[in-house]
């Protein structure tokens, strides 16, 4: 037992390590380009506006990130729909409860910090509690299905059933509509949705925030509520992947055990037993 959770933290560390080096290899240099892309952009904008200076510029550019982080999106004008408007309030409040937290929207007030956090603090739980009895439900389902399919092999019929139908609702069909409605392209689309899901929630894309569309009232909520059942399929297809990963993987390791306890039982065999030496008390 021991050898084998010391193997998964091993296993756990290289993964990290890994992705990381993977990571820094596919996005620091196409980082430093657009660092120094900017810059490039910031020192034309003086040059063709020479009443201003570094100085100045740099504060306007203070102003528009602390607009960013206040979730007032700088393009546009003051005629941009309100953050926090009852659809997208509520949008918010699925985002805190379910942990994705994409961070392009957060209380800027003390009362609403602390409102948060407590919101948080049990509405988080009862979210776990809501999705483990949807995940109930869903796993009576798949029963039901198979009961249907009286073939053998049923199991695999069931779980493919599950997969692909969860696949199209939830992975498939909704970057179509996404790229539709926010204009953006079907892999954005499947980026968004996957990390969203995952409740990962990097904030680089979010629905409803583009000022120069016009969205229906209810665009964000429904999002909200496909988001809860997404949540609900991909962390059972989360649990089933876990599972199987750690029966494979311990299934692996226990192989090799045996096998080496063979080999050495088998040494062990073929050795000519060695005479007894007895000492004379």
């Amino acid at each position: 037992q021991i050898s084998w959770t010391l193997l998964l933290v091993l296993g756990y560390l290289f993964y990290l390590l890994l992705g990381a080096m993977v990571f820094q290899l596919l996005e620091k240099q196409a980082e430093t380009h657009f660092r120094d892309q900017f810059q490039l952009e910031k020192l034309n904008f003086l040059q063709n506006y020479t009443c201003l200076d570094r100085q100045a510029l740099e504060k306007f550019v203070q102003v528009l990130m602390e607009a960013w982080e206040k979730g007032v999106n700088p393009e546009g004008n003051s005629t941009n729909p309100s953050n926090w408007d009852f659809s997208n309030s509520f949008f918010f409040a699925g985002t805190v409860v379910t942990t994705i937290g994409y961070g392009n929207l957060s209380p800027s007030t003390v009362s609403g910090q602390i409102f948060c956090v407590f919101y948080a603090l049990f509405g988080v739980p009862l979210n776990l509690a809501f999705l483990n009895q949807l995940g109930k439900g869903l796993n009576a389902h798949l029963l039901t299905l198979e009961r249907w399919v009286q073939k053998p092999g049923r199991a695999q019929v069931q779980l493919a059933i599950f997969l692909s139908t969860g696949t199209l609702l939830f992975l498939v069909f909704p970057p179509l509509v996404f790229s539709y409605v926010e204009g953006w392209s079907y892999g954005e689309g499947f980026y968004f949705t996957f990390i969203t899901l995952s409740t990962i929630g990097f904030g680089d894309y979010v629905v409803g925030t583009n000022p120069n569309k016009h969205y229906i009232p209810v665009y964000r909520s429904l999002t909200a509520i496909w988001i809860v059942f997404g949540l609900a399929w991909l962390a059972l297809v989360f649990n089933v992947g876990a599972d199987l990963m750690e029966k494979f993987l311990q299934l692996k390791w226990q192989k090799s055990d045996l096998s080496l306890a063979e080999g050495a039982t088998t040494k062990l065999e073929d050795e000519p037993e060695q005479p007894r030496i007895h000492i004379p008390s």
